[in-house]
C-alpha cells in the first residue's frame, strides 16, 4: 500500500483488580518487546509486569496501537 505506514503494536498487561490500570509497551506483531529500545524506567516496569502475571496482571495481549479495551 502506497503512502501507508506500517502497523504498530503494543503489548498490554491489564490489572486483575482494576480495569483502568495496567501497562503497555511497544512490540512487534508477535508481542516481542525490544528491551534495548526501552528506557531504563520502562524496562524495569516491563520486567515487573512479566513477573506478576497471574498475581496482579492478566496475561499480556498484543493490540494495534490506538485500540483500547
Amino acid at each position: 500500500m502506497i503512502g501507508s505506514s506500517p502497523m504498530q503494536y503494543e503489548l498490554r498487561f491489564q490489572s486483575l483488580f482494576d480495569s483502568r490500570c495496567g501497562y503497555a509497551f511497544p512490540c512487534d506483531s508477535r508481542g516481542r518487546v525490544d528491551l534495548n529500545e526501552l528506557s531504563d524506567r520502562a524496562r524495569i516496569k516491563y520486567l515487573f509486569a512479566r513477573a506478576v502475571v497471574g498475581r496482579e496482571l492478566a496475561a499480556p495481549e498484543v493490540q494495534p496501537i490506538g485500540m483500547r479495551m
